[in-house]
């Protein structure tokens, strides 16, 4: 039995009616094996889901949420109550998918089973199959759900068998406690609440006090404009993908001198200028994005939550692409010294300070205020590094992996970038009663890439490089 970090328990107590805390993503494989297909795919996860302790372990909530749930070994885990299988209507293309997937990503996990489940969707045009995951945030975080893919994928279409594990996870000799137990614990450890709300205070005022030199110098001193996407929130969701090549971004990066992230920023930038222009409601003062920042060490691949986040300035007042790249050059460079002034004070996080349940109100009465309350920032922009290298599942090969994340009240939008070979996969999830059209958006993102283009001088695109190709290592996304 393992207790969740206050990293993770935090992304179960602020699921509410309306704020769903899984993300996802749907990655679409081509056929390259005769023995591609659904069954061995089933074959191949059911031994290696179960190498992963946290997918086949199921919550055990302390009873009347005095403390942090635990994780416990579900000894009913059977891989295929999580895997579905379903098709896609014709004619098959991008837009089918993205409808049929947004039905499936809308729903929250059932609590009482393991919290993934994954989808196997055929149907596709040219033959190929799509794999929609759905998991809890409080199991994965961006770069750890890219370890539990690379987890899934071959190096090769057929490679030679490996030790799969058993199929089902071996039985722990330990015991289950109670309700009466975990109520017991939860008790004597609501006692302790006061002094560490006393010290997440304290140490938060001096975390404030580190930040603010580079907050005086920052845009984030305004008042933030809100725009159409930033309302309450409700339960359903929609997505929209758009790709681009890593190499034409690598190509921005170097003409103009910035980061590959700064490019990215600016991508989403234009492409969420030209929605609001088009929608008659673009503020005269800048949007501001929240960039999700990992705190992992290099080559730590453990399941959970290691992230912060820093606000940048997204330069949407600015009409040149030019200037709003490097405006957002600048913006980022005062966001990360901000970000990395708080993060040299150490900070424990709200969920190992405060009871589940209190914060569940907290994030209750956040959602239900959202509308009429100021915003920390308008939208989410996330981007994680994905596999340089071509990788295969169950026979097929991953040809696009897009990425959908979670929104938030007063916040619904969220773009989701990964990388994979030679391409940038863009995944937009807004609530579509708030953007009634998030292909508009994603849209705009590869027309911004080829004004940028035009400005550097650049009239032709660098094909996307087949799956079988890696670009050179340099610079990850």
């Amino acid at each position: 039995m393992q207790q969740l970090s206050g990293s993770d328990a935090i992304f179960l107590s602020m699921e509410t009616a309306t704020t769903h805390a899984h993300i996802g993503g749907v990655t679409v494989l081509e056929p390259v094996s005769e023995s591609f297909g659904y069954e061995r795919f089933v074959r191949e996860a059911a031994g290696r889901v179960a190498q992963a302790p946290r997918f086949t372990a199921k919550l055990r909530e302390v009873p009347l949420g005095l403390d942090r749930p635990y994780f416990v070994q579900d000894p009913d885990f059977d891989v295929t109550r999580h895997l579905r299988r379903v098709a896609v209507p014709s004619p098959g293309g991008l837009r089918e998918l993205a409808a049929l997937v947004a039905d499936l990503y809308s729903p929250k996990l059932d609590r009482s089973r393991p919290l993934w489940e994954m989808w196997w969707i055929e149907g596709l045009a040219g033959g190929r199959v799509a794999l929609f995951s759905k998991t809890h945030h409080c199991l994965i975080d961006g770069m750890s759900g890219v370890g539990l893919t690379e987890l899934l994928c071959d190096l090769e279409p057929d490679p030679a068998p490996r030790d799969e594990g058993p199929q089902r996870p071996a039985a722990r000799a330990e015991r289950d406690p109670s309700d009466f137990e975990l109520y017991l614990g939860g008790l004597w450890h609501s006692f302790g609440t006061p002094l560490r709300v006393a010290r997440y205070v304290g140490q938060a005022a001096r975390r404030g006090l580190a930040a603010l030199p580079y907050a005086r110098e920052s845009a984030l001193g305004a008042s933030i404009p809100k725009v159409s996407f930033n309302g309450d929130i409700g339960t359903r969701r929609a997505v929209a993908w758009s790709t681009v090549s890593l190499s034409d971004i690598r190509a921005m990066k170097k003409h103009f001198d910035v980061k590959v992230n700064d490019v990215v920023l600016e991508l989403c930038g234009s492409a969420v200028r030209r929605y609001l222009e088009a929608q008659g409601e673009l503020p005269a003062e800048s949007l501001v994005v929240s960039v999700p920042v990992s705190t992992r060490g290099a080559g730590d691949k453990d399941l959970g939550n290691q992230v912060g986040s820093m606000m940048v300035s997204w330069a949407t007042d600015i009409d040149d692409p030019v200037e709003r790249l490097r405006t957002i050059h600048e913006n980022t460079l005062q966001a990360k010294e901000m970000s990395e002034a708080m993060r040299a004070r150490d900070i424990q996080a709200m969920g190992d300070t405060v009871a589940p349940a209190v914060l569940n109100l907290a994030y209750r009465m956040i959602s239900s205020t959202a509308a009429s309350m100021p915003i920390g920032a308008n939208a989410v922009v996330s981007n994680v590094p994905g596999p340089p290298v071509p990788l295969y599942m169950a026979g097929g090969r991953l040809e696009a992996t897009y990425p959908m994340s979670l929104i938030l009240p007063g916040m619904g939008l969220n773009i989701t970038v990964v990388s994979y070979v030679d391409r940038v996969d863009f995944g937009v999830t807004v609530d579509p009663e708030l953007v009634p059209d998030p292909w508009f958006l994603a849209d705009g993102i590869p027309l911004a890439l080829e004004e940028l283009k035009e400005a550097a001088g650049i009239d032709h695109s660098v094909p996307l490089r087949p799956a079988e190709t890696a670009p050179h290592p340099e610079d990850p996304i």
